[in-house]
């Protein structure tokens, strides 16, 4: 982390899980553990149907709430699909975009390109997902697979929009598999991803964007990753749906940094 130039933010990803109820009483414990000196920027990103439950518990607090997945288009018919604007009006501040969960749904790098301008234009916050398969990184591609990707994904987003996006490295072979990439696979990435961002915008732009790590970050392993100054955080899945253990990540998130 490098709290000089960017923010450092834990955001949680609880994919299918929870309903409404459980959202309530789960906030109503994190909220009663939750370090009250933080430097992090802390996130839940919930279930559409746990959306307006989440905003009404963090309301009184800077906890953000932020949608798992959007479509690229304003309205129309889409049936089951939720715009940006439904996003914003339900609370939301930020929005998970192009996780390998949807990606192995279908989800193109064209349509991670149309969501992340969509939400931008809608001002959201995207949390813009890139990583490789353990095939591509076995053969040593994954450095060329994530530039396409961020190349891909931030086609024509304007410099003066670019510190508005956030990057999540999840590399697909450690994400809900216990695996973990080490602390310095993590970092070599990272390192990477904020050098494709310097040659397509400006060395100030790429100090300023937050970059996560999204591979089985937990409690356990949390304060080593995010003692590696290029990884800015991270994106929470199967700890983030424990009260105690996303604190736990929080707090290691309020390690001192040089």
């Amino acid at each position: 982390m490098n709290r000089k130039y960017r923010k450092t933010i834990i955001a949680g990803n609880w994919k299918m899980n929870k309903t409404p109820s459980e959202t309530k009483e789960f906030m109503t414990t994190f909220k009663s553990i939750l370090p009250k000196g933080r430097w992090c920027d802390v996130v839940f990103c919930v279930p559409a149907v746990c959306i307006p439950a989440a905003v009404r518990a963090m309301r009184e607090t800077r906890v953000g709430i932020g949608g798992e997945n959007m479509n690229a288009n304003a309205s129309g018919a889409y049936t089951g699909e939720i715009a940006a604007n439904m996003l914003v009006d339900a609370g939301c501040k930020y929005v998970i975009i192009g996780h390998s969960e949807r990606r192995a749904m279908g989800e193109t790098d064209a349509d991670v390109n149309a969501k992340v301008l969509a939400a931008l234009e809608a001002g959201l916050t995207p949390i813009m997902c890139c990583g490789e398969s353990l095939e591509q990184r076995e053969a040593g591609i994954t450095e060329e697979w994530i530039t396409m990707q961020i190349k891909a994904g931030l086609l024509n987003v304007p410099e003066d929009k670019i510190r508005k996006v956030i990057i999540a490295y999840e590399p697909i072979w450690a994400i809900g598999t216990g695996r973990t990439a080490t602390p310095e696979q993590a970092e070599e990435v990272c390192e990477s991803i904020r050098t494709v961002i310097r040659k397509l915008y400006s060395s100030k732009n790429a100090r300023a964007i937050s970059i996560l790590y999204g591979g089985s970050m937990n409690e356990k392993n949390a304060f080593e990753l995010l003692a590696q100054p290029d990884i800015d955080g991270g994106l929470i899945g199967g700890a983030s749906l424990v009260p105690e253990k996303f604190v736990q990540i929080i707090e290691a998130a309020n390690q001192p940094t040089a």
